[in-house]
Order: structure tokens, then C-alpha cells, then sequence
């Protein structure tokens, strides 16, 4: 009878273990690149987050000057390998640097941005992805909170990256390094 409880006592805290895990894979603290990317393309939770403008197009100051974010406030970035409202980023590209689409148009928000400048183009797959200044923007799937400016002069998919200013140039001041782990 000892190695029968045993045995459940065993059991019972493997599913504890089992269920741990799944809970913690499910409760959205870590999750996937891809769930990131989905949600910061307005597939989960950007779509249904009250209060949460991903039309609007506006500027916020940071530490690389006056840049452009969209309605959740996280930065929006140019990619050089991109022609005039027209996006080179898709498959794995489009994962990491999600391009910020809209149903029908892009608002012009505060802190300068120029209605003029807005518009959207249509991309390979269908979806309207919003330009400034004919520059395709994007959001960086490793930009954690809004005024995070970790994409700033990467280069990755063969061109650099850069956040765009209210003229809606690229920026090139150099990102500083904080410190970080990476």
C-alpha cells in the first residue's frame, strides 16, 4: 500500500508540473514571437484593446529626437530595402518587423505629423499598410512598451532599419547603448 501512495503522490505532482507549465505558456507573460507579431499587427490584442487607435499616426519625443509612433505609442521604423509606398518586408520580415495596416485609412495624430505625408499602400497580400512621406512603416517585435526604440539602425533582410522623424526622414542618430543584456 506504501508504493501505491507513493505512486499517486507521484502522479498527482506531475500533473501539478503539467499544469503549471501550461498555464504559464497560456497566461500571455512570455508567448511567442509570432503571437507577439500577430497582436502587434491588430490580429489579437491590439484589434480589440479599448482606447487603442492603431489608425492614428503621431509623434512622441525621445532620446533619438521627435519620431513617429502609431496609436499605441510604440515607434514606427522605416526600411531602406523598400521603393516609394511600395514594402519589400514580407514571410519572416514581416514577423519581425510587423507593418502597421489599417481596414480603410491612417489619422494624423498630434506632436507634428503632417496629414499630407499619410497615406497607404497596398501590399503583395492584400493588406493596406500605412506610408509617410512614401516610406512603408513598421513596428519592431523586440519594442516591448511604447517609446522602446530597440530596432534603430539594425540591420537585418539585407538594409537597415530607422525610426522616421516628422519630415518623415529617417532618423540615423545612433541608438544609445544602455547596458542592455543583448
Amino acid at each position: 500500500m506504501g508504493s501505491t501512495s507513493s505512486t499517486a503522490g507521484v502522479m498527482a505532482v506531475a500533473l501539478l508540473c503539467v499544469a503549471a507549465v501550461t498555464g504559464c505558456a497560456d497566461s500571455g507573460g512570455g508567448g511567442s514571437s509570432v503571437a507577439r507579431s500577430e497582436a502587434r499587427d491588430g490580429l489579437a490584442a491590439d484589434a480589440s484593446s479599448p482606447g487603442v487607435d492603431r489608425d492614428e499616426v503621431s509623434a512622441r519625443s525621445t532620446s533619438l529626437g521627435r519620431i513617429l509612433v502609431d496609436g499605441a505609442g510604440r515607434t514606427l521604423y522605416l526600411f531602406e530595402g523598400d521603393g516609394k509606398n511600395a514594402s519589400t518586408c514580407t514571410g519572416p520580415c514581416a514577423k519581425i518587423w510587423p507593418p502597421l495596416t489599417v481596414a480603410t485609412g491612417a489619422t494624423a495624430g498630434g506632436g507634428g505629423v503632417e496629414k499630407r505625408l499619410l497615406a497607404v499602400a497596398v501590399r503583395a497580400d492584400g493588406a493596406r499598410q500605412v506610408t509617410y512621406n512614401g516610406h512603408p512603416l513598421y513596428t519592431f517585435e523586440d519594442d516591448h512598451k511604447p517609446g522602446d526604440t530597440n530596432g534603430q539602425g539594425d540591420i537585418s533582410f539585407h538594409h537597415r532599419w530607422y525610426v522616421v522623424d516628422t519630415a518623415g526622414n529617417r532618423n540615423t542618430t545612433p541608438q544609445q547603448d544602455t547596458g542592455g543584456l543583448y
